[in-house]
């Protein structure tokens, strides 16, 4: 299985949480990254994201179908991401563009499996595959890049 976690770019200081938009940079930051991952996600990824606003903007330009669940909102534990995902025993590719600090956590958890408080960049992303050898689960990172990189 491979877990895409893709933090919202960066957004407005404003309220309410779940209204905020993507500033003129984060806009740029989602575009750059969207290039970047259509060009290495398989076609049949599904893309599960956040309901908040800055999510569903920095999703969009990817300019591919997503779903949205309300599990992914701000605040929401790590364990719903990976749960969302199906993690680690599901089959293909998921994306989630979600939030901080619950990504980083999730990541952590899916690396360590230990909840820790990881940070992941506003635009970056994590990509994460899992994989079992000698009867053992294990997991891999594979990349790790912020837009101010691409």
């Amino acid at each position: 299985m491979e877990l895409i976690l893709w933090r919202h770019a960066e957004a407005e200081d404003s309220f309410p949480d779940m209204s905020r938009v993507l500033t003129a940079k984060g806009e740029q930051q989602a575009k750059k990254m969207a290039t970047w991952l259509k060009r290495h996600l398989p076609p049949d990824t599904k893309i599960l994201v956040s309901p908040a606003r800055r999510t569903q903007q920095t999703a969009s330009t990817l300019g591919m179908e997503f779903t949205t669940l309300d599990s992914l909102a701000p605040g929401t534990p790590p364990t719903a991401i990976l749960e969302a995902a199906d993690w680690p025993r599901g089959n293909g590719t998921v994306l989630v563009v979600g939030h901080q600090p619950t990504l980083g956590m999730a990541a952590a958890y899916a690396l360590s499996g230990k909840p820790q408080y990881w940070s992941v960049k506003k635009g970056a992303i994590w990509w994460i595959s899992s994989r079992v050898r000698v009867h053992e689960d294990q997991a891999v990172l594979r990349v790790t890049i912020s837009p101010d990189f691409l």
